[in-house]
């Protein structure tokens, strides 16, 4: 049923309020300890990942800590450190040619600028968007696979190009909003509102929801649905986020931050 835009967009934001009482710990699931790390990270979680890439890339910093390192890398040796992550050949091309021209255009520093950002090689709007809002602090959407999905199920947008995703998604919400919408909604795509097969019966924002009935209704069935910290079983790992620990805490404690 069509809504007004001025109900899709009370909706929207009614969602979204839901989302960060869910998710008041929603945070980027890349670890990363400045802009560079950062913008690697990302480039790497490309079909794969955020466990598997924060698996890898605490060897591959200490190997290559800033951009002109990385510049200098032998191809072999960075292809063996990377490929966990898949497609390592190609990643590999694309982080040698990033930090080359990093090096060379922005004097070694991680530009903050989005015009900037999206001239490195492998590196378009999402991972732009995730950089600045990130590591800049300014703010923005990172249409991701999730944050796609979720934004057509909610009756957010209809389009499927990500950048006409965003620009729609936007015009729902305050600016200042949009990073940890991103967070939000990634979060719940990846606990919750799952690709094939969503927890229906445990989501939070079913009431509001104009694809409710996609995937399982049964609250109980459902529930076995859920992963990570909402999965049955992870009561502890769910309390100790709700408490503020952090990501370096959770695990130095023995949680494993995967599904």
């Amino acid at each position: 049923m069509d809504v007004s835009p001025i109900a899709l967009k009370r909706r929207a934001r009614k969602i979204h309020r839901i989302l960060a009482e869910t998710y008041p710990y929603a945070v980027a699931e890349l670890d990363f300890r400045n802009p560079f790390e950062l913008l690697v990270a990302t480039v790497l979680s490309a079909q794969t990942t955020d466990v598997r890439v924060n698996l890898t890339t605490p060897a591959l910093f200490a190997r290559y800590p800033d951009a002109r390192s990385l510049a200098e890398a032998a191809e072999d040796e960075l292809q063996d450190m990377i490929r966990p992550t898949g497609f390592f050949r190609a990643k590999s091309r694309s982080l040698l040619a990033l930090a080359t021209r990093i090096v060379d255009e922005f004097d070694g520093d991680v530009p903050g600028r989005l015009e900037d950002l999206v001239t490195l090689p492998g590196v378009g709007r999402k991972t732009a968007n995730v950089v600045l809002a990130n590591a800049f602090g300014i703010p923005g959407i990172s249409v991701d696979t999730h944050f796609g999905r979720l934004s057509r199920r909610f009756g957010w947008t209809t389009e499927d190009d990500p950048v006409k995703v965003e620009s729609e998604v936007a015009a729902l919400f305050e600016r200042k909003d949009w990073t940890m919408l991103s967070h939000r909604v990634i979060f719940h795509g990846r606990r919750i509102c799952h690709a094939k097969k969503p927890a229906c019966g445990a989501c939070p924002v079913a009431s509001l929801c104009p694809s409710y009935g996609e995937g399982e209704v049964d609250p109980e069935k459902a529930r076995k649905l859920l992963k990570y910290e909402l999965a049955p079983g992870r009561e502890e790992l769910r309390r100790r986020m709700l408490e503020g620990a952090s990501r370096a805490e959770l695990l130095a404690a023995g949680h494993t931050l995967s599904a």
